[in-house]
């Protein structure tokens, strides 16, 4: 995250003690492998690489241009930066041999950066082209998919992925405005919004939901969540600690969930013959539940909605 101080944006990462805290960076710990999901702009990497012994190894993944262009100043042996989403995390660390690592962590959703500069599109509050992509080499643009999707997609993605009443409304919008000329700018698509959305949120801008739902549509936020949640678990070593950064409830529910289903592991009928050795145990424990203080929201209010799960993986869990 980042605030803004005269004319330049001060980089601010969210939760950043507590988040490097809970790896349990101590001891023989200190010499493993940890993975940084999302580099963003390196806050959470460089304490992580401040806390490893010389023999620790870090391996960071990010699919933003500027975040890799940032990484790459590190001039540290022990760290690696990876283009490419947490999802592809286990092909990228079986392909550098490695097979467990003692520690994650995944801070998700957007970046301050991402968002203050214009020309990524991610934002209403300034007009710009209205790209969308964290990985602008891949995929297509939000214009571009706007102006060729069915009105009941660009609807749906609005209503599950926005959480937005009017998706009907926005939707339909969207469609007869592009048949008289391409949406093509970040502030023709808040316009838009604000004129079909009719009751608007105290103290939210009416095109809040409604750029959310794309942004998370175009990147495939919540897919590659929980494709990288499952390949998180899988490489985990016994022990190991995995840290899961959030900002809004889409995101912390599929972490919750996640969770709760290698913790809270369904028994069997007590009444069928097995014995107490070959019942499903549970394969990680709950460690902790954090919210940013009131001090750090007050400072860097984009704080403000963050969660931080921190779950561990046990002994003799299954992959």
């Amino acid at each position: 995250m980042m605030v803004k101080q005269s004319d330049e944006y001060i980089h601010q990462t969210v939760l950043l003690a507590e988040a490097v805290d809970a790896l349990a960076l101590t001891g023989e710990r200190a010499g493993g492998i940890y993975v940084d999901g999302t580099f963003g702009r390196g806050g959470h990497s460089r304490l992580i690489l401040e806390n490893l012994s010389s023999s620790g190894r870090l391996i960071a993944f990010d699919k933003d241009l500027q975040a890799i262009a940032n990484a790459q100043q590190i001039n540290d042996t022990r760290f690696e930066i990876v283009h490419d989403s947490f999802a592809t995390m286990n092909e990228e660390l079986s392909a550098r041999g490695i097979t467990q690592v003692d520690g994650i962590l995944m801070d998700l959703g957007i970046s301050s950066p991402q968002v203050d500069e214009a020309g990524r599109g991610f934002s209403f509050r300034a007009d710009g082209p209205l790209d969308m992509r964290m990985d602008t080499t891949r995929g297509i643009s939000a214009a571009e998919w706007l102006a060729t999707e069915d009105e009941q997609i660009i609807r749906e993605v609005i209503k599950n992925y926005g959480e937005e009443r009017f998706a009907f409304q926005i939707a339909k919008a969207i469609v007869a405005r592009r048949q008289i000329e391409p949406i093509s700018s970040t502030r023709q698509l808040a316009e838009i919004v604000a004129h079909a959305v009719k009751t608007r949120e105290k103290g939210k801008d009416p095109a809040t939901r409604t750029f959310q739902a794309i942004r998370i549509f175009i990147n495939k936020e919540l897919e590659d969540l929980e494709i990288g949640l499952a390949a998180a678990y899988a490489c985990l070593a016994p022990f190991g600690r995995m840290t899961v950064i959030s900002f809004h409830s889409l995101e912390d529910r599929i972490v919750k969930q996640f969770f709760a289903s290698k913790v809270n592991v369904l028994q069997p009928d007590r009444r069928l013959p097995i014995r107490t050795v070959d019942l499903p145990k549970a394969q990680m424990k709950l460690i902790a539940k954090i919210k940013p203080s009131e001090q750090e929201v007050t400072g860097n209010p984009r704080a403000r909605s963050a969660i931080m799960r921190v779950a561990e993986r046990l002994p003799g869990a299954v992959s």
